[in-house]
């Protein structure tokens, strides 16, 4: 207080050096009011926030669903019994142009009964079952709809036998024909392989059983009816023998020998070449020709269904 009191008496005493500071601090003053300003017109004291967008929210789980789509539920029946079908199904919507050209596939499923998620119009909703099919027009409103399509068709499975004899799947091969005209092979449906199931319309068929890659050849017609499983089997009346060209009865065979098998009357059935060929015959009357080293032999023989065995050649000089 006491160099206070001293230095305000000071001050008081001096009357020139008070006008001068006065004159000062107010030159001052206007100088920080002007410069406050200044930064208050470049720099808000209080910035309003920055208008940022709104960030739409995100979808709820599990949601997969398109906008402005319905659903189209779709299973199958068995046209006889209306027993719903399982399996075996293959589902196909289409869209028909307005132009013409060829319906477009815009969904597919394999699945029993699909739910299928498209926009609200018209379609073609097609369901394959094997070689078995349905189709129908469906018009689909924003509320969804379900539809069932009955199928005529039934299941077929095939199997071959010499005898009691069941045949190795392998060595059979079948052929399925719908008659037409009077022709029992009109229109080829397909072919199969033993105990595979074969999805057919309802109907009469023809089937061509061969067995091995010769004459061993069976037809019959089987009826395949709605909802049902048809088991067919085939009774061939054949043999396998092994073809040999030796020296002497029991011999050993020639390497590289060439086998001929025909009929009485001269018509190829089969062609080997080796030291002992396997060939599948249908019973009956043969000849056989093998050929070695610029010779030729020869030597009917007959097959009888189910006994398997050696046609033996004797190279007679």
């Amino acid at each position: 207080m006491f160099e206070l009191d001293r230095f305000q008496r000071r001050v008081r005493t001096s009357a020139p050096h008070a006008r001068m500071l006065a004159r000062l601090s107010s030159a001052v003053m206007a100088l920080l009011i002007s410069l406050t300003a200044a930064v208050a017109q470049i720099v808000p004291l209080s910035p309003s926030p920055p208008n940022t967008p709104a960030i739409p929210p995100l979808p709820a789980p599990g949601n997969t669903a398109t906008i402005g789509s319905a659903n189209l539920s779709a299973s199958a029946q068995f046209a006889t019994d209306r027993k719903p079908i399982r399996s075996g199904l293959v589902w196909r919507v289409l869209v028909e142009s307005v132009d013409g050209s060829p319906p477009r596939i815009v969904a597919r499923s394999n699945d029993a009964e699909p739910v299928f998620s498209l926009e609200p119009g018209s379609y073609v909703l097609h369901a394959a079952y094997g070689f078995a099919s349905g189709t129908k027009r469906v018009v689909l409103g924003p509320q969804g709809t379900r539809e069932q399509i009955p199928i005529s068709a039934g299941g077929l499975t095939l199997a071959g036998s010499i005898g009691e004899t069941p045949i190795q799947a392998a060595q059979l091969s079948f052929s399925i024909f719908v008659p037409l005209q009077g022709n029992s092979e009109g229109r080829l449906v397909g072919n199969a392989k033993a105990g595979e199931l074969i999805r057919l319309p309802e109907g009469t068929y023809h089937v061509v059983s061969t067995y091995g890659d010769s004459n061993a050849i069976q037809r019959a017609d089987v009826t395949v009816e709605s909802g049902k499983v048809t088991d067919a089997t085939l009774h061939h009346r054949a043999a396998r023998v092994t073809l040999k060209l030796v020296a002497s009865p029991g011999g050993e065979a020639f390497a590289g020998t060439a086998f001929s098998v025909l009929t009485p009357g001269g018509d190829v059935i089969r062609e080997a070449i080796g030291a002992f060929p396997q060939v599948i015959l249908a019973e009956g009357d043969y000849v056989l020709i093998a050929r070695q080293e610029g010779q030729i032999f020869s030597k009917d023989f007959k097959v009888e269904s189910g006994l398997d065995r050696d046609i033996e050649v004797i190279a007679t000089k």
